[in-house]
């Protein structure tokens, strides 16, 4: 059985909520709150508040469905951030010599889905567990290649750093082999 709860127009930006998020995922709900309790993140109290909620969500659906569920068997199976609007949360900020800097303060969404399925746990060869499967769209976006400028010249200095020690290579040996045919 799955539940999910969202936390709607917390304040902070997206992108430090997912330090925390990121912190929770994968893990079961009583690691996941002890986890939020000692955070030292101003966005793990929101977020916190929504795990408590996809718990409570859990329970209902479980108690309309008619089964029972018990809330420790539940786990994080997926959560995640979105970016919330930043209109009309625009400041000014006084800046040197009578200027002012504007500054954006941020809104984020943040969603939870709870399971009690049976989490898929991977081992390696030395018997240690790995997380759960990330979806398939993160995994092939960490698995392509830098790309741009960037990987471009990289990749043509190696090239030819290395056809240049062949070049020298077979240049000294057609050198030696002048010099015993003299």
């Amino acid at each position: 059985m799955e539940a999910t709860a969202s936390a709607k127009y917390l304040r902070g930006s997206a992108q430090k909520a997912r330090l925390v998020i990121d912190m929770i995922r994968g893990k079961d709900v009583n690691k996941a709150l002890a986890v939020l309790r000692f955070a030292n993140k101003r966005a793990a109290l929101g977020i916190e508040k929504c795990v408590r909620s996809a718990i409570a969500n859990a329970n209902e659906a479980a108690e309309k469905a008619n089964v029972s569920i018990d809330p420790d068997e539940l786990w994080v199976k997926a959560a995640y951030v979105d970016r919330g609007p930043t209109k009309n949360r625009r400041r000014v900020r006084p800046a040197p010599q009578g200027r002012a800097y504007r500054e954006q303060r941020h809104f984020c969404h943040v969603t939870i889905l709870l399971s009690n399925d049976e989490r898929i746990e991977k081992k390696d060869a030395r018997g240690k567990k790995h997380e759960p499967a990330k979806p398939a769209k993160l995994a092939e976006s960490k698995a392509r290649k830098r790309g741009g400028a960037v990987a471009a010249p990289r990749a043509k200095r190696t090239a030819s750093k290395a056809e240049d020690a062949k070049a020298d290579g077979s240049a000294k040996k057609s050198k030696a082999a002048e010099k015993e045919s003299e």
